[in-house]
């Protein structure tokens, strides 16, 4: 817990690196544009291959367990063995994966686009995430939040690009998206090219790495183990959402296939807010109070919802998702505080889990559906952000290590 890559020391008076932020924003924009499109064309899925929502949990958990399972072993390898061009390899297996969902003939081959999406987002996040905190200049939750919220908004757009583009033209539409990875793989390759350089810079005239003392093996654990519950009961929260809020919306109020992806993008928009807000808040106020206000705090507006009209949805949604959306960055940079030195490792950990999470609670979700009905999820779903309670048992870091060095 306590070795550093060459290319992770930096000088403390360095600036933030706006523009390489910039091109991993805009990048990060890339890649979650086209996994949600997975996602938001679930309805057209379900009508071209008479899918129920069983599969259609299945197929979001074998894209989000791909980049579960990937993400901590690709961050492990890459803080031992920094690969700066690594983001193009991933960029294009996500390429690869569109085209296989614009032109899947059968169940099978949607499932193996969604992996092959799954493992372009796996190579993405620990790397990039990596290259976020060096180009901080020390502003780790502002570096962070700007990072995120290039991918919350990719993420909020999937649902428009699907409603006025692949709805009104089909499933093979997807393949249009190529443009954006082809983009997405030049920008990367200078990003990378930057990396290396200052790895190479580093090499040259190394300085010692000033690490904080480690703090106790057993507290680091129980706060890595707080963190992962506090990651599951937002990410399960945003699958509920993210998976069915469609459904849910044309089933209970009667709304098109269009009007609901609409209602969708205002949901993932509320996310892209609160994670814009949610790193400089945490680097002003702390961590802690971030995490929170962001998951406890969305509580009264997640239990209201499942009773709400089609107005008040709409609005609560939104709500949610500017609250609940904060809470990532400030997780991310905390854990990094926590287990300094180890960026990749930390990065993938909670990435995958949050992709794991997500994916498992949407195949769960999924098979309660088709048992219970989509009002029942919605219900059950509500009383989640109950456990931001256990935020109450994360320690001060900067008091723990105060008493690690004495």
């Amino acid at each position: 817990m306590t070795t550093a890559t060459a290319g992770d020391r930096r000088p403390a008076a360095e600036t933030t690196t706006f523009g390489i932020l910039a091109a991993l924003s805009l990048c990060h924009f890339f890649n979650d544009v086209m996994q949600s499109l997975i996602t938001a064309i679930y309805p057209l899925l379900k009508d071209n291959y008479a899918l129920d929502f069983g599969q259609i949990g299945l197929l979001t958990l074998v894209f989000n367990g791909t980049a579960s399972l990937l993400q901590p072993l690709i961050g492990f390898y890459t803080d031992k063995r920094p690969q700066p061009y690594s983001l193009v390899v991933g960029m294009g297996s996500s390429l690869a994966g569109l085209f296989v969902l614009a032109y899947a003939t059968s169940y099978g081959l949607l499932l193996v686009g969604a992996a092959l999406v799954g493992l372009g987002s796996a190579i993405f996040h620990p790397e990039s995430s990596r290259m976020a905190r060096l180009a901080s200049g020390g502003r780790h939750g502002l570096a962070q939040s700007l990072f995120q919220v290039g991918g919350n908004v990719g993420t909020a757009a999937g649902p428009l690009f699907a409603a006025f583009i692949i709805l009104p033209r089909g499933q093979e539409s997807l393949a249009w998206f190529a443009g954006l990875a082809l983009t997405g793989m030049v920008v990367l390759a200078r990003v990378g090219a930057w990396y290396a350089g200052r790895r190479a810079a580093a090499a040259k005239s190394p300085a010692p790495a000033v690490l904080p003392p480690a703090l106790p093996r057993g507290l680091v654990l129980r706060t890595l183990i707080v963190l992962a519950l506090l990651i599951f009961s937002k990410y399960i929260y945003i699958a509920s959402l993210s998976s069915y809020y469609t459904f849910y919306a044309i089933e209970r109020f009667g709304v098109s296939v269009q009007g609901s992806q609409i209602l969708l993008f205002m949901f993932l928009g509320g996310l892209a807010a609160g994670t814009l807000l949610g790193g400089p808040i945490g680097d002003r106020f702390g961590r802690k109070l971030v995490i929170w206000g962001s998951i406890l705090g969305a509580l009264p507006f997640t239990l209201v919802l499942p009773y709400a009209g089609l107005v008040g949805t709409a609005v609560l949604t939104v709500v949610i998702g500017l609250i609940m959306a904060s809470a990532f960055s400030a997780i991310l940079v905390y854990a990094q505080e926590l287990v300094p030195g180890k960026v990749g490792m930390i990065s993938g950990l909670f990435f995958g889990f949050a992709f794991g999470m997500g994916g498992i609670g949407a195949a769960v979700l999924g098979q309660i559906a088709d048992a219970r009905g989509i009002g029942f999820v919605f219900t059950v779903c509500s009383f989640l952000p109950l456990i931001g309670l256990l935020t109450i048992f994360l320690p001060d870091i900067e008091a723990e290590r105060r008493k690690a060095a004495a």
